[in-house]
């Protein structure tokens, strides 16, 4: 039976997620997007997985630069967020007057987030038109009290979705 990709799109539209902002880095270019198919993976060792189209050009950039960061998004940096989904239409460099400094490995940590793990390609697994990438740890920070930036139902905001 095949299922209908606008009430598939539909049903996973209702699972509240948190979002982050995954970074990497090649030739001295930063390079970003918004995601929010991120999650913890295991503790020993320290793995996390975030799922990406492969479509895009971040995709291939961590495939061949092998690292890549994860910035979780407080409440307050929804236009961030909006800005590296490409849901700005003026921005052309997602980069462009943003305050941020370089991990361990070189991928970019946005200033002012909620958290940020660093880490080196652990893993590359198939998952249909996206592939799941798996980093092994090797730092994290920025950790501080604040609410998350939340998406569900295709709609940006915190705790209980303001309209």
């Amino acid at each position: 039976m095949k299922i209908d990709a606008w009430a598939f799109r539909q049903a996973m539209s209702q699972f509240a997620s948190g979002v982050t902002v995954v970074t990497t880095v090649e030739n001295g270019t930063p390079y970003g997007l918004t995601a929010s198919s991120f999650t913890s993976l295991s503790m020993d060792p320290p793995l996390v997985l975030v799922c990406l189209s492969k479509r895009l050009e971040t995709h291939a950039t961590i495939e061949r630069a092998g690292v890549f960061a994860v910035n979780i998004l407080s409440a307050a940096q929804r236009e961030l967020g909006m800005r590296f989904a490409g849901l700005l239409p003026d921005v052309d460099d997602r980069f462009a007057g943003l305050e941020w400094k370089s991990a361990m490995t070189g991928a970019p940590l946005l200033n002012h987030c909620l958290a940020w793990v660093d880490c080196r390609l652990h893993a590359v697994h198939e998952g249909g038109d996206h592939s799941i990438f798996v980093g092994r740890v090797e730092a994290v920070g920025e950790v501080q009290p604040g609410e998350p930036l939340l998406y569900h139902n295709r709609t940006w905001g915190r705790g209980l979705f303001e309209e």
